[in-house]
């Protein structure tokens, strides 16, 4: 619990029934997706930039730690207030403030739901192309915070190309501009800076979004492969082959098992694995591209190749895809999920490393992949009630980061670092790197209490130092 001279000052903020203390409360608030935990002393629920801005202002006064939180769909414990103090939930700012359709532009507030945004945007002609796999329920804020993918990412760009302007309340409460609705503006990209940053640099309250046309016509090609890894070889070889689908996904034979048994889709159960290649854009191009992706897949020895062009069968196949991690909780309701990135080209080699450790954890893994741009979920399943069961899967997930990284890969992809993996960014950068980027934070945040512990390790000790030299 905070201070009750903080709750006071926290409700003449918000009004009193919007902060709660109740333990109860707490408790739905002290989570996210991932396995991280912590016990907030407080929630607080703003409907303002104001509100944000005044809550935070508290907790700058007093020196408490805040963390924003969306829909809490995170998978890397970035919302989880591991250190205790305010949770900031931004749910009820959920309003899309502007559709400005004929420069392509939308202006709203992070509690907008991702999927709800592109419903509004499709009568007008335009989407917002990031479209993570949780869109029916995560919010643009949380896109904006952990810079999320999509399926669509390999075309179209993570959330980072589509963010123009942000309306930011900094650790010290105050309220900040960057960015503006037309390209190109002057000065230090902060926006960049910003995206991504996962709350650690302030909390982002409007959002100026880029907006493109629906695509004039779409077309899907599923294809069946007995190995997973010749499935990962058709990728590359779509791609070196110059196209550009709008989605290469895959999905392996224990995530089909999930999602068929329980949102039946008509995928077979025997194969090893699925591709699905969505191909979009002008109805004349397509059917070349589709054939010829095709014939690349059934050059790889795939068991069967289909070419799909109706809308319901479209619907069909990426509501399979998107109800995959959520299918998997009829296999393991407790779940790590490691969303390493890998070159394309070192994809069937990455694919056979994690199956060797799959094999030896002793550990079941669900694998699914925004393969086009190399972007691995491996979904590692543990008993909670094994006292080593998520020591295992930890140990599992840390050695797939270092063959991410070995092939010169990253350790994420569009999940964030949050408070699961800041140790691991010693993989993929020195520690000069670091301290670089914990210099930029202080900028920002000279007090550290804009969501502590996610994103950066700890300060490495001069002893630890000495030991990394001595290895």
């Amino acid at each position: 619990m905070v201070d009750k001279k903080v709750v006071k000052a926290l409700a003449r903020v918000v009004g009193r029934r919007n902060v709660l203390t109740l333990p109860a409360d707490l408790l739905l608030y002290s989570y996210d997706s991932s396995t991280a935990r912590g016990q907030p002393g407080a929630v607080v629920l703003p409907v303002s930039t104001e509100e944000v801005s005044g809550v935070v202002k508290v907790c700058a006064r007093h020196r408490i730690p805040f963390v924003a939180r969306g829909a809490g769909t995170n998978l890397s414990g970035g919302s989880a207030p591991i250190r205790g103090g305010v949770v900031i939930a931004l749910a009820r700012m959920n309003r899309v403030l502007e559709i400005d359709a004929e420069n392509q532009r939308a202006v709203v507030e992070p509690g907008v739901v991702n999927l709800d945004l592109q419903n509004v945007l499709a009568p007008h002609g335009l989407q917002f192309c990031p479209d993570p796999a949780s869109q029916k329920v995560s919010t643009i804020g949380g896109n904006v915070a952990e810079n999320a993918g999509g399926p669509h990412c390999l075309k179209y760009g993570v959330t980072a190309n589509h963010v123009l302007g942000l309306t930011v309340v900094l650790p010290s409460g105050e309220v900040r501009r960057f960015g503006s609705k037309v390209e190109g503006t002057p000065g230090y990209d902060l926006v960049g800076l910003f995206v991504g940053s996962e709350g650690t640099l302030g909390i982002a309250t409007e959002m100026v979004l880029r907006l493109r046309p629906l695509p004039e016509s779409a077309q899907i090609v599923v294809a069946f492969f007995d190995s997973l890894e010749a499935a990962g070889e058709a990728v590359s070889r779509i791609i070196a082959e110059r196209m550009v689908p709008a989605a290469l996904e895959i999905m392996d034979r224990a995530t089909i098992e999930a999602v068929e048994a329980s949102f039946p889709s008509g995928l077979p159960t025997d194969v090893e694995a699925v591709l699905l290649i969505e191909l979009d854009g002008l109805k004349e191009a397509l059917d070349r591209q589709a054939e010829r992706c095709a014939a690349i897949c059934r050059e790889l020895k795939a068991r069967s190749v289909e070419i799909g062009q109706t809308a319901e069968e479209r619907e069909r196949l990426w509501s399979a895809r998107r109800s995959a991690f959520g299918a998997t909780a009829r296999i393991s309701p407790a779940m790590l999920v490691s969303d390493a990135t890998v070159p394309r080209t070192r994809l069937p080699e990455v694919l056979r490393q994690i199956q060797e450790v799959e094999r030896k954890s002793g550990l079941r893994i669900a694998k699914i992949f925004h393969a086009g741009d190399g972007n691995l979920h491996s979904n590692i399943m543990f008993d909670r009630n094994d006292p080593q069961g998520l020591h295992r899967a930890e140990s599992a997930a840390a050695e797939i980061f270092r063959i991410a990284a070995d092939v010169g890969g990253t350790i994420t992809g569009e999940h964030g670092v949050g408070s699961e993996k800041p140790g691991f960014m010693r993989l993929i950068y020195s520690s000069e790197d670091i301290e670089a980027q914990r210099k930029v934070r202080e900028v920002f945040d000279p007090q550290g209490l804009a969501n502590p512990g996610k994103v950066l390790p700890e300060r490495e000790t001069a002893s630890a130092k000495a030991e990394g030299a001595a290895e």
